[in-house]
């Protein structure tokens, strides 16, 4: 199963070609991230990621350009991989008749009080095997 998060463009995000730049794409993933690993998880009654997690790495692909409109960007977001300290999380940016950006983030989960990563729980490999969906791939073209 995919999460889908809808995304409003700003005028802000427009660089001076008239597309959102490149780095903006990078701010939608964080959005639909953040909804998926803070909203989701805590109204599904998971303790998931609680703690504090960092991004490890991104990859991405730019696939076409984006321009300024008044409708949100569609934002899919799957898991790809679950490891024993890290999650990879793939996304789609894109409209129904097209996909803007291909893009991976790989997720450690972190402890904050200690400052150092963690393992991950069992009750997050729980909430994220609901979002695996290892038929689309890694994300990334």
């Amino acid at each position: 199963m995919r999460h889908v998060y809808e995304c409003p463009l700003r005028w802000s995000d427009m660089d001076s070609f008239g597309h959102v730049n490149n780095v903006i794409f990078l701010r939608y993933l964080e959005e639909a991230r953040i909804d998926f690993m803070f909203r989701l998880a805590r109204q599904a009654d998971s303790g998931a990621f609680t703690g504090g997690s960092v991004v490890a790495r991104h990859e991405i692909d730019y696939l076409r350009p984006l321009v300024h409109r008044h409708t949100p960007v569609t934002v899919e977001l799957w898991v790809a991989k679950v490891g024993g300290a890290s999650v990879t999380v793939a996304y789609e940016v894109k409209d129904p008749e097209q996909v803007y950006v291909r893009a991976a983030t790989v997720v450690v989960p972190y402890d904050l009080q200690a400052g150092r990563p963690r393992r991950i729980t069992e009750e997050e490999r729980r909430f994220l095997a609901h979002y695996q969906d290892d038929a689309a791939g890694s994300g990334t073209a």
